[in-house]
C-alpha cells in the first residue's frame, strides 16, 4: 500500500474502522498522553494495547512535580480517595534522616502524588477516550507493514482479543510499546549501549506507613540478617500508598561493579528484614510478588523518529538517569510527539511533513539532551561504591546542597527568572552535550 494523505476530521466518520490517521501501540502514560492530544486537535488516532485494563505495572508509584503538571495539563481530577499527596522527598543515608520539601516554583506545583499502576494506566486512557481517542484492548501488534516503495511504515499488524491476525493502517505510527518496543526492533531501531540501565524490583506490605505524606528514598541498603551490617548496592524507597499499604523497593544500576551478579528480589527481601518491625515489611504481611522490570535511561534507543514512526517513553529511552523516574518524561515526550504530528498532518505535502516530523527528535534533545548527559555522568559516579559513602557522609548533612541536589535529581527548576540554584542547573545543562 502506498502511503495515504491525511484526512480532515469530517472524513474520520467514513474511514474503516481498521485505519486512522496515527496508531498508538501501546496505552501506558506515553500512548495515552500521545492519544489525548492528538484526538484533541481532531484527528483520528488508533490506540493498540496488548494488555487489558486494570492491569498490574512494576513502578514506584511515586509522581513528581513534574508529573502533576502534566495529569493537570491534561485534564485529570485528583479528588478520588486514590490519589496520595506528598509534601516531598525524604532522603535516608550517612546516619542522616532529611526531609526537603518540594521547592515552590511558579513552573511545577508543590506537591506530588501517589497512585499504583494498576489503574493509573486505565485513567490515563480512558481521559484519551473521552478526547475522542478509539482504544482496542487485547491487541498484540506482532510487526509494521513496511509500504515497499516509500521504505516507511504505513501501518501494523496484531492479534485481537480473539487471536485473530488483523491489519491495522495509518501513514504515522508511535511507538510506546515499552522498553522491549518489539516495534522499534522491528524497524532496525536498537537500544545503544552507551547509555546507562537499572533495574527495579518492588512490592506491597501492609503498614502503618501507607499514608506518609514523604516520598523516601534510602541511600544506603544495609543488611545485618548475617550478624554483620553490609552495604549492599542499589538505593531503596519507601512509598506510602494510602490504602493500609507501602510500595517497597529497591533499584540498581548497570554502573554498578555488581549488577549482572545480583539476585534482586532476593537483595529486597535482606533489605526488608533489616526495617524495624513496627513496619510491617514482613513476609505476612506482603501483598503480593516481588516484580521487577528495566528502567531504560538517558535516551537508550534512538532515533526517535525514522520512517514515519516516532518513539515515546520507554520504547525512547527517556526515563531520567539520575533519580529512575519515567512517567513525566513519558507524559512530556507524549505532548512534544502530538504537536510535532498535529503539524505536520496539517503541511500539503509529504516533504514538508517529512521535515517537520524531523523536527521531533531535535527538540527531544533540546529539551532533555545536555540535562541526561549530565545524569550519564552522575550514574557513572555513584556506580562507584567509594563515591557513595563520601557522597552520603558529607553531602546530606548539609540541608543548602541537599536542596540543590533535590532540584536538580528531580528536574525541578524555573525555566527562566529562577534563583541561583535554578540557573547554575540550567547553565549546567546547556553547557552538556546533547548526545
Amino acid at each position: 500500500m502506498s502511503e495515504t494523505a491525511p484526512t480532515t476530521p469530517s472524513a474520520v466518520k467514513e474511514r474503516p474502522e481498521h485505519e486512522a490517521d496515527v496508531i498508538v501501540v501501546g496505552a501506558g502514560p506515553a500512548g495515552s498522553t500521545v492519544a489525548y492530544y492528538l484526538a484533541q486537535a481532531g484527528l483520528d488516532v488508533l490506540v493498540l494495547e496488548k494488555t487489558a485494563f486494570p492491569r498490574e505495572k512494576v513502578c514506584g508509584d511515586g509522581l513528581t512535580p513534574r508529573a502533576v503538571k502534566q495529569l493537570t495539563a491534561m485534564g485529570i481530577s485528583f479528588d478520588d480517595e486514590g490519589w496520595i499527596r506528598n509534601r516531598g522527598l525524604r532522603i535516608i543515608g550517612g546516619g542522616v534522616r532529611l526531609e526537603l520539601p518540594w521547592p515552590e516554583l511558579a513552573e511545577y506545583p508543590d506537591y506530588g502524588l501517589v497512585r499504583t499502576r494498576f489503574d493509573f494506566d486505565q485513567i490515563l486512557a480512558e481521559n484519551a477516550v473521552k478526547a475522542g481517542a478509539r482504544l482496542l484492548e487485547r491487541t498484540n501488534v506482532t510487526e509494521p507493514i513496511i509500504d515497499a516503495r516509500s521504505n516507511r511504515i504505513v501501518g501494523v499488524r496484531a492479534k485481537n482479543a480473539e487471536g485473530e491476525r488483523v491489519t491495522y493502517r495509518a501513514p504515522l505510527v508511535v511507538a510506546a510499546d515499552g522498553n522491549s518496543s518489539r516495534l522499534s526492533v522491528a524497524m532496525g531501531i536498537r537500544k545503544r549501549d552507551d547509555r546507562p540501565m537499572g533495574v527495579a524490583v518492588r512490592t506491597y506490605f501492609t503498614s502503618p506507613r501507607h499514608d506518609d505524606d514523604y516520598l523516601e528514598s534510602w541511600l544506603e541498603l544495609w543488611d545485618s540478617s548475617g550478624g554483620r551490617e553490609v552495604l549492599l548496592p542499589g538505593y531503596g524507597w519507601v512509598f506510602g500508598v494510602g490504602d493500609g499499604t507501602s510500595n517497597v523497593g529497591l533499584g540498581i544500576l548497570n554502573s554498578t561493579a555488581s549488577f549482572q551478579d545480583v539476585d534482586y528480589r532476593k537483595l529486597l527481601r535482606r533489605w526488608t528484614q533489616s526495617m524495624p518491625a513496627e513496619w510491617g515489611f514482613t513476609e505476612e504481611n506482603q501483598q503480593g510478588g516481588i516484580r521487577g522490570a528495566a528502567l531504560p535511561m538517558g535516551f537508550n534507543r534512538t532515533p526517535h523518529y525514522s520512517r514515519g514512526l516516532l518513539l515515546v517513553g520507554d520504547a525512547g529511552g527517556m526515563v531520567n538517569p539520575f533519580n529512575g523516574e519515567g512517567i513525566a518524561y513519558a507524559m512530556e515526550a507524549g505532548h512534544i510527539a502530538a504537536d510535532v504530528i498535529v503539524q505536520a498532518m496539517s503541511r500539503p505535502t509529504q516533504q514538508a511533513r517529512e521535515r517537520t516530523l524531523l523536527a521531533y527528535p531535535r527538540t527531544l534533545r533540546d529539551t532533555y539532551g545536555g540535562y541526561y548527559t549530565l545524569g550519564r555522568y552522575f550514574v557513572k559516579m555513584i556506580g562507584n561504591p567509594d563515591i557513595m559513602k563520601y557522597a552520603t557522609k558529607y553531602g546530606l548533612p548539609r540541608p543548602l546542597l541537599m536542596r540543590f541536589t533535590l532540584k536538580l535529581l528531580a528536574n525541578l527548576t524555573e525555566p527562566s527568572q529562577g534563583d541561583a540554584m535554578d540557573r547554575v542547573i540550567n547553565g549546567l545543562s546547556k553547557m552538556a552535550p546533547a548526545a
